[in-house]
């Protein structure tokens, strides 16, 4: 299926986003000012477009793995959210995690990804109780993976996760 997003140019210049591969999620995003990033630091660039996406539509700006990879760049409140009412320039807001080396943004180098998803409205119904489930209130590390274990050898607690542990439990 194909949906079609009107779409603006702030910069009359910007490349607009455009899936690399075909069977892609994410439309790429470029950035329309050159920067430097220094370790630690984070900007918000602009990307020179702005959508009208259709109602029951939203668009998620995630990072690009080779970024993440390459240069230690991740973003900040990945995945962004463009909600369909939105009409203003899209921006990213970039961290450079990379503890030593500084990274340098080029006008229109790609930047993230926009993925634009259909999604659900909803009517929230407050109840007294909710139905049982199978995992209950299992939360964060109820499914394994990571044995926390602590300086006593103890596992379990609020203690940092392991991943050797969990490589030699595979």
């Amino acid at each position: 299926m194909t949906l079609d997003v009107l779409i603006r140019r702030v910069d009359p210049d910007v490349p607009l986003p455009a899936y690399a591969h075909p069977g892609d999620a994410g439309a790429d995003l470029r950035t329309t000012e050159a920067c430097e990033l220094a370790p630690g630091e984070r900007v918000v660039l602009p990307t020179g477009v702005s959508v009208a996406l259709p109602e029951g539509y939203a668009a998620f700006v995630h990072p690009r793995s080779g970024l993440a990879a390459r240069c230690g760049v991740a973003l900040v409140n990945a995945p962004g959210t463009v909600d369909a009412g939105y009409r203003g320039e899209i921006k990213v807001i970039v961290v450079n995690l990379d503890p030593r080396e500084s990274v340098r943004f080029e006008r229109f180098d790609r930047i993230a990804q926009l993925v634009v998803q259909q999604v659900e409205r909803v009517r929230f119904q407050e109840v007294a109780e909710l139905p049982d489930s199978v995992r209950a209130e299992g939360g964060f590390g109820s499914t394994g993976g990571h044995a926390a274990v602590g300086a006593d050898g103890q596992k379990g607690g609020n203690r940092y996760a392991s991943v050797v542990s969990d490589r030699e439990g595979q």
